[in-house]
This record gives structure tokens, C-alpha cells and sequence, in this order.
């Protein structure tokens, strides 16, 4: 039978052969009723494939470190939500606790009860990835939380960033936990980092922390940074006349997303339940879908609902 997608190929190809111009071509193929989607973007002689894995090697895995300027705004909260959000669409998904001395991503992950391999176990030949434990709820995702014994300066960073690698390679996404601030955790993993997810809540001290992260971020030679305002009161910011477009002027930086306030975060750590699992249907569960859905291409407006 005849591809009724042969003539298109053949432009495509013509078209190549015009330089400085950039081209979006789709290729649908039908397997077992599933639509499979390739996206070439073509430019000059570079070519960038996004979301294919061509080229005979296996596509690595995103890598992203959710970091913030100050202690409060929730980054943890929005790491695990996050981290749950794609592990509930079946992405294989490791998140990874980097606040040495002072972890509680176990806690956010609804994890504190069960057994947990730290990332310094594994860095340092003693365990796998595949030994990591995985959550109970959501199968495809994987945990190792931080060392307690060990200060930050004496872990190692180039075996820190074997272990990232190796990350990439295992799972879909991979997320960081940093510790708040700008010391030595911090430092630890922007260096082994490309992409940023900065969390800030709305009021003016967590955002002008959230400028300086911004700032030395860009300084290191680190673009990709995004901004997710977190903890929102509409009713707050409209009595000091404050916008989210206000908070991203001050920081500097595009938006990721929006997540508004919401008791169900603090109930179901109480509880001992990933957020996503306690109250499904809860503004800020929602919201980091949203964003979750955001990171992986999708359009999706930001709104505060």
C-alpha cells in the first residue's frame, strides 16, 4: 500500500536544500492505534531532534534542580509534586534528596516510614540505582535521600556527577531537591545542573532571594532557569496590589509555573501521603500538574485557579 506521506517526504527533503530556513516536519505512523509523533527542526546544517531518540543511542533523561533562595517557600513540596505528578503517567521519574544534614524530601514524598538508600551510598560503588527503593504508589518512581553523617565539603563532586549521569540514562526525569541558599549544596549540584527550577513564594524577601539565585546562576554560565511562584494567596496579593507579572519582573526570569496555597500540602505530609495520593483533585495538586505537563512540552496556560 502506498504512504500517503511519500510526496510530503520528497518536499521535505527539497526543502532542506535551502539554507537559513527552519522547518517543522511530522511524521504519523499508525502502530496498534497509537500515533507516534517525530519532530525534526532543521536549521542550516544542525539538526535538533526532540523526543525521538534517532541517531542509534538512547535519549538521556531530563535533569532538573528545584532550588530556592530562602527557606519556606515550599521547593520540597513542589520537587515531590512534581516528581509524582509525570510518575503517575508512567514516567520513570528518580528524585533525589540533596539537602545534606537536613533532608525531608522522604517526608514531602509521603516515603518516611520505609527504608531509604542515600545518594552517597550509591556514589560511592556500594549500591546500584536499581537498588534505590521505589514508591509504593507510584512504581516508576525512585528515591535516594541525603547523607546525615557526611558534611557537603567531603562529598565528591566528580563521582556526585557520575551518579547524575548514570540517573540519565536509568529514568525519564530526574529531579534534585537542593538546599535553600547559596552555600556548598547549592554549589554541589548547579554544578553538575543545566536546567533550574527556582521556586519563590509571592512576598518581596523570598523574591529578592530568588533574583540573587537567578543572578549567580547566570553568572556560573547557567541559562536555563525558570520560575515557579509557589504558595499563591490571590486575596493577599490583591490587597498589597502585587501581580505574578511583579514577581517575575523582580526575579528576572520567565515563568514555569503558578501553585496557590493550600492546607492539603501540610495534611498530607501530616498524614504520611505524597500530595498527589492524598487529595487528587486539590488546587495544588492540580497546579503541579500543570507544570508537570509543562516540562514535558505541552502547552498549557498559566493561570491561579
Amino acid at each position: 500500500m502506498c504512504n500517503p506521506f511519500f510526496p510530503y517526504v520528497g518536499r521535505f527533503c527539497a526543502c532542506l536544500r535551502k539554507p537559513g530556513t527552519l522547518f517543522l516536519f511530522i511524521v504519523m505512523k499508525n502502530i496498534s492505534k497509537t500515533a507516534k509523533f517525530l519532530l525534526l527542526f532543521v536549521k542550516n546544517p544542525f539538526i535538533m531532534v526532540a523526543n525521538s531518540g534517532i541517531g542509534g543511542g538512547k535519549r538521556m533523561g531530563e535533569l532538573f534542580a528545584v532550588v530556592s533562595g530562602k527557606g519556606g517557600t515550599g521547593k520540597t513540596s513542589v520537587c515531590a509534586g512534581l516528581a509524582a505528578a509525570l510518575a503517575e503517567e508512567g514516567k520513570r521519574v528518580a528524585c533525589i534528596d540533596c539537602d545534606v544534614g537536613l533532608r525531608n524530601l522522604d517526608i514531602a514524598l509521603g516515603l518516611s516510614e520505609g527504608g531509604a538508600l542515600s545518594f552517597l551510598d550509591v556514589s560511592q560503588g556500594g549500591y546500584t540505582l536499581e537498588d534505590a527503593p521505589r514508591h509504593p504508589d507510584y512504581p516508576t518512581l525512585a528515591f535516594l535521600t541525603a547523607p546525615m553523617n557526611c558534611p557537603v565539603e567531603e562529598i565528591n563532586p566528580e563521582a556526585f556527577g557520575q551518579l547524575l549521569t548514570q540517573a540519565r540514562k536509568a529514568f525519564d526525569y530526574v529531579f534534585l531537591d537542593a538546599p535553600a541558599g547559596v552555600d556548598a549544596g547549592f554549589r554541589l549540584v548547579s554544578r553538575n545542573t543545566d536546567r533550574f527550577l527556582l521556586v519563590t513564594g509571592a512576598g518581596p524577601a523570598a523574591v529578592r532571594d530568588a533574583a540573587r539565585v537567578g543572578d549567580l546562576l547566570e553568572l556560573s554560565g547557567k541559562k536555563n532557569v525558570r520560575l515557579i511562584v509557589n504558595r499563591v494567596d490571590k486575596k493577599m496579593l490583591g490587597a498589597v496590589s502585587l501581580t505574578v507579572d511583579d514577581v517575575m519582573d523582580t526575579a528576572g526570569l520567565p515563568l514555569a509555573g503558578i501553585i496557590p496555597e493550600d492546607p492539603k500540602v501540610t495534611l498530607a505530609a501530616s498524614f504520611g501521603h505524597s500530595l498527589l495520593r492524598y487529595a487528587p483533585r486539590c488546587p495544588a495538586a492540580k497546579a503541579c500538574r500543570r507544570i508537570a505537563n509543562r516540562l514535558q512540552g505541552f502547552h498549557v496556560p498559566v493561570t491561579l485557579r
